[in-house]
């Protein structure tokens, strides 16, 4: 499982290195290949690709005219790309998700258990502000028992 945040930085081409914590499991468990993308272009979103492979599957299986699904898909596939980590655990960035999100210098990796987001930390930082944990949340855990 991917879980925990840790520093990493994005060089001057647009290479993210990965966290070793998170190199470890990824090199374990699946592999070089990824799918590096964004739901709104406000972060990076990096798929283990066998996991990526899951999503598409059950895309798939839902009708084309899915709004919900062609919605996922336009946005994953505008700021989409597959890449390969390298030898020395990089893994390169689009360009074009790279400026949307402010992807240079110090970023922060978040494990998501499937997955990794990688934030801008000043953004991240917005983000948390402007999306506190409501009752509404609260609640939800609980029924979930967490």
């Amino acid at each position: 499982m991917l879980r925990g945040r840790h520093a990493a930085s994005v060089d001057a081409k647009g290479r993210l290195k990965i966290p070793t914590a998170f190199k470890t499991i990824m090199d374990e468990k699946y592999g070089p290949e990824f799918y590096v993308t964004s739901l709104d272009g406000q972060y990076v979103r990096i798929y283990p690709f066998a996991e990526w492979r899951r999503i598409e599957e059950k895309l798939a299986a839902l009708p084309s005219m899915n709004k919900a699904k062609k919605k996922f898909l336009d946005r994953t596939n505008y700021w989409g790309q597959m890449a390969r980590m390298d030898g020395q655990g990089r893994i390169l960035i689009p360009s074009q998700l790279r400026e949307s999100a402010a992807m240079r210098g110090e970023v922060a990796v978040l494990g998501y258990l499937e997955y990794l987001d990688v934030w801008n930390p000043q953004r991240f930082d917005e983000h948390l502000e402007q999306n506190p944990i409501t009752e509404e949340d609260e609640k939800a855990l609980s029924d979930l028992n967490i």
